[in-house]
Parts: C-alpha cells; structure tokens; sequence
C-alpha cells in the first residue's frame, strides 16, 4: 500500500510527464521538424523503453511484469532496426534536437527512480511508468511525428508502429489493474 508522501511522488512524476508531452507538442506550433529530426526522436523514444525493460528484466520476479518487459524489449528493438534500415536506405543520418533531448533527460530520471525503488514497490511502478510513457509517446507520434514527417516511408513506418504503441499501453493497463 503506497504512502501519501508515495501517491504525491507519483503524481509529480506524472504531472512532469504531461509537461513534457504539452512541450513535445507545442513544439508542432513553434517549427518544424525534419525527417532526420523525427528519425532520432524515434529511435530514442524506443530506446528509453528498451532501457526501462532491462531495469525490469533485472529487478522484477512477477511473470506478468517480466512478460511485459520482454515485449517492450522485443518489438522496441524490432522498431529501431526498422528505422535504422530505412534511414540507412534514405541515406539521412538522425539529427539530435531539443525533443530527443528532452526524453533522454526525463528518462535519466526516470532510470534511476526505477532502479532506487524499494523491491516491494518495482512492480507496480514500472508498470505505471509504462502506462504513462506510451500515453506521451503515443501523444507525440499521433500530434507531432506523424504530421511532420515528410517522406512518405517515415511517414508509414510510424503510421504502423502506431497500433504496436497502442498494444502496449493496453498491456501495460491490464497488468496495473491485476497489481
């Protein structure tokens, strides 16, 4: 059972969360991004998750939570090959940006909150963390990603990751309700 002190800690970090996508997002309103630009957010977006999932491989002993990171694992990683192949095709090279940048930082956070969390608690908030950062991730591609991206093979490579991001979430929303 979470503390007060628990429940506010979490809210914070959620609250954070919903500042980071409003900044991912208005970043829609104030310029453009590039395919290169889109590409890196990509591939950090499914990096960060990859990296939480190990976090869970190493810390968790519930089935369900090791089953979902192992899915994280498995179709994050498929989807930075996938975008790997077709940058690598198009010959464009990721370009770092404020976006990817803000990710990374919140990540970092994010890791080490994982990674200090009394054993007793992991599971649950990994779970949520899930929950909350395919929400934002699903915000971005949806309202900035994929109307940004401007060559048309992007364009459908984020179109289809889209329903696997979905998945996700929805994963991640029955275990939370079995926890």
């Amino acid at each position: 059972m979470k503390t007060i002190f628990q429940k506010l800690l979490i809210l914070c970090i959620l609250f954070g969360s919903g500042l980071l996508t409003s900044t991912v997002l208005a970043q829609d309103e104030n310029s453009s991004l590039t395919d290169a630009e889109i590409a890196s957010i990509a591939v950090v977006a499914n990096q960060i998750d990859i990296d939480f999932a190990e976090i869970a491989k190493e810390r968790s002993t519930d089935e369900e939570v090791l089953g979902l990171a192992r899915t994280m694992a498995t179709d994050h990683q498929m989807v930075i090959d996938r975008a790997v192949d077709l940058v690598t095709r198009l010959g464009v090279t990721p370009e770092d940006n404020a976006v990817s940048q803000s990710l990374n930082e919140e990540a970092r956070a994010t890791r080490e909150r994982l990674r200090n969390l009394p054993q007793e608690e992991f599971d649950e908030e990994y779970v949520e963390n899930e929950v909350a950062y395919h929400e934002k991730v699903i915000a971005a591609v949806e309202g900035l990603l994929i109307p940004q991206a401007e060559n048309k093979e992007l364009k459908a490579l984020l179109e289809e990751v889209l329903p696997v991001l979905e998945g996700h979430l929805e994963h991640a929303r029955m275990i939370g309700k079995n926890h």
